[in-house]
C-alpha cells in the first residue's frame, strides 16, 4: 500500500483542481523528539506528502539552509536508523505519505536489502536518492520494489531529452522536476525556459510532476505551479521551522489552493 498512498494523496489534491505540496524538513532539526509534532503540523496544514531528508555528512545537492540544518542534527547524533525507528512509532498517527530523501551511502551502510524492510516497518512510502543515476539503479531497485517503495527520480535542465523520456518512464510517485542548475536554496526568479520545461515534462509524464530547488514565495508556487502539479519547498521550510515561523508555512501551503485566500488579518 505504501506506493498507492502517494497515488491517492495527490488525487485527492487534483481532483479538487488544487497543485501539490510537498514540504521537506530535515529528521532531527530541533531533535527527533520533535518529529511526530512537525509531521502532524505539516498535515494538518494541507501538505501533500512529507519529504524527510536523512542528515548526512557530505549532503552534494543542499544549499547552505539545508547543509545547516544537517549539521545541526548530526550533532544531536541523529541517524538513519533513529529516524525510521522514530517513524515507526508514530506510523499509525498519521495519514500524510513520507518521503525520505537520503544520499546512497547511509543505504549502502545500512544494508539495501534491510534498508528497504525497515523503510517498510516505518511506513515510509517513497525515496528519493539525489546522488544515484539510471545506471545504478539495480543496487537498489529489487529491493525497493520487494518492499512496495517508490523510488523517485530526479529531473535536470541539463539533461538531454532521451534521458528525460527514460527518468519520465521509470519513476514512481512523482517526477521531480529541478529548477535550478545548482544545490538548494531560495531564489529570487528562475530562467525563462523553466516553463516549457515543466510543461514538456508533464507531456512524456504519467506521473504528477512537481517543481523543487528554490522555491521559497507563495508568488513561486503558484508561478511553477502553473505548467506541472505542484511544487516542492525545502530551505523556506526549514528556515521557517527553525525560527518557528509557522504562519509563513501555512501561507506558502494555502498558495497551492485553487481557492481564494482570505487576506491575513
Amino acid at each position: 500500500m505504501s506506493k498507492q498512498l502517494i497515488k491517492q494523496a495527490f488525487q485527492e489534491v487534483l481532483d479538487q483542481g488544487d497543485k501539490a505540496f510537498v514540504p521537506y524538513i530535515m529528521a532531527g532539526d530541533g531533535g527527533l523528539d520533535s518529529l511526530e509534532e512537525k509531521v502532524q503540523f505539516l498535515q494538518e496544514s494541507g501538505a501533500t506528502i512529507v519529504e524527510l531528508g536523512v542528515p548526512f555528512s557530505d549532503p552534494v545537492a543542499d544549499g547552505p539552509t539545508i547543509q545547516e540544518a544537517g549539521i545541526r542534527a548530526l550533532k544531536q547524533g541523529v541517524s538513519l536508523r533513529a529516524i525510521l525507528e522514530k517513524l515507526g512509532q508514530f506510523k499509525e498517527n498519521r495519514s500524510i505519505p513520507i518521503v525520505l530523501m537520503t544520499y546512497l551511502n547511509p543505504i549502502y551502510a545500512y544494508g539495501v536489502a534491510a534498508f528497504a524492510r525497515a523503510c517498510r516497518t516505518a511506513g515510509v512510502s517513497g525515496l528519493i536518492i539525489p546522488d544515484l543515476p539510471l545506471e545504478e539503479e539495480n543496487l537498489v531497485v529489487k529491493e525497493l520494489q520487494a518492499n512496495d517503495i517508490a523510488l523517485i527520480r530526479l529531473a535536470s535542465l541539463t539533461s538531454p531529452p532521451d534521458r528525460l523520456k527514460e527518468l519520465a518512464r521509470r519513476t514512481e510517485g512523482f517526477l521531480y522536476a529541478v529548477t535550478v542548475t545548482g544545490t538548494t536554496g531560495t531564489r529570487a526568479t528562475f530562467q525563462e525556459s523553466l516553463q516549457e520545461h515543466l510543461a514538456s515534462l508533464k507531456n512524456i509524464c504519467q506521473a504528477p510532476v512537481l517543481a523543487g530547488f528554490g522555491v521559497s514565495t507563495p508568488g513561486h508556487v503558484k508561478e511553477l505551479s502553473a505548467n506541472c502539479d505542484g511544487v516542492v519547498v525545502g530551505s523556506k521550510i526549514v528556515d521557517a521551522l527553525h525560527q518557528n515561523n509557522r504562519e509563513e508555512i501555512k501561507t506558502l501551503i494555502a498558495a497551492a489552493s485553487s481557492k481564494e485566500q482570505a487576506p491575513a488579518e
